[in-house]
């Protein structure tokens, strides 16, 4: 990992930022960085990236959603397999159309869904979030990437017209 460094500090500032956020707006911590650690997990980068871990958490979430749903509505243990298997299925099977085809960030959000006993309202923001997070890491990294690069160029010249002057007496 060539630009490690950079990673760390947008990581750190970005995670110790949504820390202080999710806290004040009383947000649950964890799901947002399940959402932000889908973002770095599935192959898009910058805003399609985020879109697909958006798309593939909310869709867990309504799985998740629907499987509790329905094995409540039917109360029998052999029924709430079944729905198991039969959405684990569709959870799969949805990654044929392209904004869905992250399979594990469907997983995510059905499994957070479970966690959380199906409570979506506070689901949602921290996830929602958590892909925007992901995104803004990035963004960030990018940027000190690139006054990185900035800093070593202008080194390098200040360097070479000093060795050049030191060249010329």
């Amino acid at each position: 990992m060539e630009h490690r460094f950079q990673i760390a500090i947008s990581a750190g500032l970005l995670a110790a930022l949504w820390a202080g956020v999710a806290d004040v707006f009383q947000l649950v911590t964890w799901i947002g960085f399940l959402g932000c650690s889908t973002f770095f997990a599935q192959t898009e980068s910058g805003f399609k990236g985020m879109l697909m871990a958006m798309t593939t958490n909310l869709s867990g979430v309504f799985w998740g959603w629907l499987i509790i749903a329905g094995s409540t509505f039917f109360g029998s243990p052999i029924i709430s397999y079944a729905i198991t298997g039969i959405v684990t299925s569709i959870m799969c099977l949805q990654a044929s159309h392209k904004r869905l085809a992250f399979i594990p960030g469907a997983f995510i959000g059905c499994c957070i869904t479970f966690a959380m006993n199906a409570d979506i309202a506070a689901i949602v923001p921290p996830l929602v979030i958590g892909a925007l997070l992901g995104y803004s890491m990035s963004l960030l990294t990018e940027q000190l990437i690139t006054l990185t690069k900035n800093r070593q160029n202008l080194s390098s010249q200040v360097t070479s017209v000093s060795d050049n002057a030191a060249k010329e007496l």
